[in-house]
């Protein structure tokens, strides 16, 4: 599975969120961060790279704040030049067919206040309808979008959760189940470099977590064992 994440900020050299995200991904050669205002300063996009690009990936990820309920005016552009009728879409082309898309959005505003009786009045599901109308013209199947709410008032336990929950949806197979999470968090814990780590209780500390992961996943599993023997 490869990931081509598409960023799209006006500054993102000044933005603290989009500078965590793009620090936060991990190093891997199957994940691609394509920044939209480094590339293309100018905003005149090259068509056919942008379009090589996609068929090089499996996953496409749109990344931006979200402003005004929608994306800054580069995105907009390059959906408007890159997504052309029989590439994208067209009875002699459709060639993101069976992709992955998913949306990563910054807000500004709190969670409640794109919920019933908030002050926004829509939910993020709702106000996302286009980029899901686009994913089914394309033929792209829609993930469930990333939401980041008030970034800048995070507390630094809650970015360390984002930051695990980021890399997670950018690298899992989707849906992202408990069972693959429990899995990525024992390989990322297998392959922790002890030298990097402060303390000489490290390696029971890893272990600790290692085995409380596994004993949670055998007590789920028996559970789920005699919930589907259970007879109604």
């Amino acid at each position: 599975m490869k990931t081509l994440i598409i960023l799209s900020h006006p500054t993102v050299d000044e933005s603290s969120s989009q500078q965590f995200l793009m620090h936060s991904l991990p190093k891997e050669d199957n994940i691609t961060l394509h920044v939209l205002e480094q590339t293309y300063p100018d905003g005149m996009i090259d068509v056919e790279k942008e379009q090589a690009l996609l068929l090089e990936h499996d996953r496409i990820l749109f990344q931006f704040p979200f402003y005004w309920y929608s994306s800054p005016p580069l995105l907009k552009k390059w959906q408007d030049e890159v997504l052309t009728d029989h590439f994208a879409f067209g009875y002699r082309g459709n060639k993101l067919h069976g992709k992955e898309f998913g949306l990563v959005l910054v807000i500004g505003l709190p969670e409640k206040e794109y919920q019933t009786g908030g002050q926004e009045g829509f939910s993020i599901s709702e106000l996302t309808k286009p980029y899901q109308a686009m994913a089914k013209k394309t033929g792209m199947t829609y993930l469930k979008s990333l939401t980041i709410f008030q970034f800048a008032y995070l507390t630094e336990q809650q970015k360390m959760s984002l930051l695990i929950e980021y890399q997670q949806y950018v690298s899992l197979k989707h849906p992202v189940s408990l069972r693959r999470k429990e899995e990525w968090i024992l390989e990322q814990l297998e392959n922790t470099s002890r030298e990097t780590l402060p303390t000489e209780e490290t390696d029971f500390t890893l272990e600790a977590v290692s085995e409380a992961i596994e004993d949670n996943r055998m007590e789920l599993d028996e559970l789920s064992l005699h919930i589907d023997n259970y007879d109604v």
